[in-house]
């Protein structure tokens, strides 16, 4: 071959394989989009209060004053799946701050409000930075309470770094690289990012400074990032587990169509009347508030000894109810079966909310036992739908939630335990509450109460 004839061949065929195998080049919508140019708010608006924000030295400053409500400087343009970095720094010790994810405002509900899914920034004691709160509207959905081993990833005085993945109805965080929280949430698809300067009315923080920067966001590609298997996730689309409840090993005890797994506490099989399976729910019927006089109480199938039990109920007027664990079915009663019991109860309309002693009737107490110390603000409203849990441990310590926050605790079997149960209506049976394991229960206390929702994890 003539060396013409060689390089002509060899030029035909680099240009036929560029042709076919173009250089890789980057997508630009794969990259992460800066939300702050350094320089100018840019995209950015004020809406709600009066605080003040302004950029100094290529980061967002906002700066409290007096007497203002919430203040937020919001994206111009809404997101709906994205992942969002950003460093936080707060001068003040004694308020809090936060950012708006997916979240609106001026409302039929809330006008003249920034409404949403706010990530917390808190630098108090409580030190619940990265849990999720519902802003103007359910209040707190992730309180630390869930995740105390999560406190201590706050840094006082100093820039924190702040991840927030929002892809389809799950919202995680994180803070300086501990995860934090875990919310599934089908409301609010899409919406914008808000950074938010707290209302105050107290002299001494007035004048104080919240600073944010390399705020960046990535919308497209994106793939969820694994979450530690053994925290807990707050999970409000009914009768469903995700993929890392299921990895944790959290089972449904109601599938949301059937009574498959409960039956009833005078033994057999479900109820004939008194229970009514439907739209996902699983009620107990209205008897004019005649206990155990209908359906009667249900158990579940199986028996737990330490366990974490999660549990959604809603109450109508005045509603009596219960969710008992450790129940042996061994006590002839007359009316509802033994057991420790969570107090499901309208506090407000029935009057044993005014019995027992010092109020340990009330709603997520130790019923008869130990009251619930628990703020008006995690009490959802008679109608709607209040998240309860318990946890008993190995170690027989255990714990009520409401909402969330954690109401009271206490050491099964313990001298202190042994004594509440000696002045309660407990006290004609031998060793109550101390039986290795037990049924879980769901009290017809003759007026109508709805659960979903309702799953466990074993513990070992």
């Amino acid at each position: 071959m003539k060396p013409t004839t060689f390089l002509t061949t060899c030029a035909a065929t680099f240009l036929l394989t560029a042709f076919h195998n173009p250089p890789a080049t980057p997508k630009v919508a794969d990259t992460w989009q800066n939300l702050f140019d350094g320089k100018t708010l840019k995209g950015w608006k004020k809406l709600a209060g009066t605080a003040d924000y302004k950029v100094e030295n290529g980061v967002i400053v906002g700066t409290t004053v007096m007497n203002s409500g919430n203040t937020f400087l919001v994206t111009e343009k809404e997101y709906g799946d994205f992942v969002l970095e950003l460093d936080i720094k707060m001068e003040s010790t004694d308020g809090n701050s936060g950012v708006q994810t997916r979240s609106h405002f001026d409302s039929p509900q809330q006008k003249g409000k920034v409404y949403g899914r706010q990530v917390e920034i808190d630098p108090t004691a409580r030190s619940w930075s990265g849990g999720i709160y519902d802003e103007a509207r359910r209040q707190w959905l992730y309180p630390l309470d869930l995740h105390p081993e999560a406190k201590t990833a706050y840094k006082a005085g100093q820039y924190n770094h702040l991840k927030i993945e929002c892809i389809g109805n799950e919202t995680k965080t994180w803070l300086n690289n501990v995860p934090v929280a875990y919310v599934v949430d089908p409301i609010d698809p899409k919406g914008f990012i808000g950074l938010q300067v707290h209302g105050i009315s107290d002299k001494a923080q007035e004048g104080k400074k919240i600073y944010f920067k390399d705020i960046k966001i990535k919308t497209t590609n994106l793939q969820p990032t694994p979450f530690p298997a053994d925290v807990y996730v707050v999970n409000f689309e009914p009768n469903t587990l995700t993929a890392t409840e299921k990895k944790g090993g959290w089972k449904l005890l109601f599938d949301g169509k059937t009574n498959k797994g409960w039956h009833s506490a005078k033994g057999g099989a479900f109820p004939a009347q008194g229970w009514q399976v439907t739209d996902g729910t699983m009620t107990v019927l209205s008897s004019e508030g005649k206990e155990a006089a209908n359906g009667g109480d249900i158990v579940s199938d199986d028996q737990y000894s330490a366990f974490d039990l999660s549990f959604e109920f809603k109450l109508t007027p005045g509603a009596n109810s219960g969710v008992k664990y450790f129940v042996t079915l061994d006590e002839k009663t007359q009316g509802s079966a033994i057991g420790l019991e969570y107090q499901v109860l309208d506090d407000e309309l029935h009057p044993d909310a005014k019995l027992g002693r010092d109020g340990n009737r009330t709603l997520s107490s130790l019923y008869d036992l130990k009251k619930a110390d628990k703020s008006p603000r995690f009490i959802h409203p008679i109608g709607e739908w209040n998240v309860g849990r318990v946890v008993v441990y190995p170690n027989n310590h255990v714990e009520h939630y409401l909402n969330g926050s954690k109401v009271l605790e206490y050491e099964r079997g313990s001298k202190e335990f042994r004594d509440l149960v000696a002045i309660s209506k407990y006290k004609v049976w031998p060793n109550f509450g101390e039986a290795p394991k037990g049924h879980l229960l769901l009290q017809d206390h003759g007026n109508r109460v709805s659960f979903r929702s309702i799953k466990i994890k074993e513990l070992k």
